[in-house]
């Protein structure tokens, strides 16, 4: 009701729409923005939500993934290569990233994958911080990749549920996946917690 009193459903429309009318280029642009807000710090899921708006469940969920993984990939090896200095003076002064350090070392590269499910540090801090480690590059970006993908799923396709019901249309397979994406994730974060106790 008060989506329609605002008018919501229309905005979303012409937004798509715009979009649309880039063509390939829109998919482009709205990987760049998101890779250029990953390594400059701006937090993510506020743009994830918009990919969900834009591009529905599966593209939107092909791009999110895209652009986070080569936004936290361009981190790392600008922490690793080109501003190790300035990354590690910056990093000295948080708590959380003494704590990253001695984890990676207790635990190896098996932290990577633990801490992207387990909300214990700011996303910003492990794109960073994993670069001033001994974690080798490849093994970062597939266990960035992989375990951010079901937080991914569950912005995006909520975002595309709550989008449709906006619109008027409920789609019942995209509150399931919804669901199936929760228990996942909630799941793995058990799993990780309890790897990071043994």
């Amino acid at each position: 009701m008060i989506a329609r009193v605002l008018g919501l459903g229309e905005h979303l429309g012409a937004l798509q729409d715009w979009i649309k009318s880039l063509g390939f280029w829109g998919y482009l642009v709205y990987v760049g923005i998101y890779i250029v807000a990953v390594v400059t710090g701006i937090p993510g899921s506020a743009i994830t939500i918009v990919g969900g708006i834009l591009f529905g469940s599966v593209v939107g969920v092909i791009l999110v993934s895209i652009g986070s993984t080569i936004g936290a990939s361009l981190a790392f090896l600008v922490a690793r290569y080109f501003a190790r200095d300035a990354v590690a003076n910056w990093l000295s002064t948080k708590e959380k990233f003494s704590r990253l350090d001695q984890l990676k070392e207790e635990h190896g590269a098996i932290i990577v994958a633990i801490t992207r499910l387990i909300p214990l540090f700011p996303f910003n801090i492990l794109n960073y911080g994993f670069g001033l480690t001994r974690v080798r590059f490849w093994t970062y970006v597939f266990w960035s990749w992989l375990c951010m993908l079901p937080g991914t799923i569950l912005y995006v396709v909520g975002t595309d549920a709550f989008a449709n019901i906006v619109r008027g249309e409920i789609s019942w397979t995209l509150i399931g996946v919804v669901v199936l994406a929760i228990f996942i994730l909630t799941l793995l974060g058990i799993l990780a917690r309890r790897k990071l106790k043994s």
